[in-house]
């Protein structure tokens, strides 16, 4: 995100373009880094875009599996919070060294 309801997008042929989001989208459809959005090239302007639609991860997922997305494209593999952990793995803390504080 860049602020003003612009942000930055990879697109699948390889262009990193500057997109603005729609007006029906702003305040409504929230897009983070990592989601697969539909935008619009213009005729005009090749490094510009606009965000026509934000895809659910069900509706990104079917997108791959029909092979309208390439197959090097992550689908629901930016979660910020595991940094790679296995689930149910927790952090060990060894609280025997705080009294030498």
């Amino acid at each position: 995100m860049l602020g003003n309801g612009r942000l930055s997008a990879q697109c699948v042929d390889g262009v990193q373009r500057l997109c603005h989001i729609r007006g029906k989208m702003r305040k409504k459809v929230w897009v983070n880094t990592g989601d697969i959005v539909l935008v619009g090239l213009r005729d005009f302007q090749d490094d510009k875009a606009d965000v026509i639609l934000k895809y659910l991860s069900d509706e990104a997922r079917a997108l791959k599996a029909y092979g309208e997305l390439p197959e090097n494209f992550r689908v629901n593999e930016n979660d910020a919070f595991q940094d790679g952990k296995e689930e149910g793995e927790d952090d060990y803390f060894d609280f025997e060294d705080v009294n030498e504080i």
